[in-house]
């Protein structure tokens, strides 16, 4: 059973880390949650989603991030070969996603959990890197990824 609150789970000291896994790290594509889609069995959506990026045009690639140790590895391996990406990846990477979150809300029970105690409050995926998917380092990002989530919760959840 994941914490109610990821609320004090994380912090460091000039003598200590701590760390646990957050409450809704459900949510987050690194989570270990496989995710059964495109007739493919992945480890995580971080790799359904790189996997995506190359299958019809570069399937070695894709290959290469199919049997990535983490998330960590497909991401690097699809940042390596951007230049191999499908030129119209842009314009459809948010629908690639959505397809691929709804895909791991139908398979896991957790997710569906955790989806459900976010109740009506807005999701961010609270990234200081990433603007597109999450807010990004000044916290005014697109954030994509909670955008999706409330869209799938809402279509979901909320009938």
């Amino acid at each position: 059973m994941l914490p109610l609150s990821s609320e004090g789970l994380n912090k460091e000291t000039a003598e200590a880390v701590f760390f646990y896994t957050p409450a809704f790290d459900a949510l987050n594509n690194f989570s270990a949650h496989t995710v059964d889609i495109w007739g493919k069995h992945f480890p995580t959506a971080e790799h359904a989603f790189q996997w995506k990026k190359f299958s019809d045009i570069a399937p070695d690639i894709a290959e290469k991030i199919l049997h990535a140790g983490c998330p960590e590895d497909a991401q690097r391996i699809a940042h390596q070969n951007k230049a191999s990406q499908p030129s119209d990846w842009q314009e459809i990477k948010v629908g690639v996603m959505e397809e691929i979150l709804r895909a791991k809300l139908a398979e896991h029970e957790t997710v569906r959990e955790t989806l459900i105690r976010s109740g009506n409050r807005t999701i961010v995926e609270n990234s200081p890197t990433d603007s597109f998917w999450g807010c990004g380092p000044n916290g005014d990002g697109k954030n994509m990824m909670g955008v999706l989530w409330m869209k799938i919760r809402k279509d979901n959840l909320e009938k």
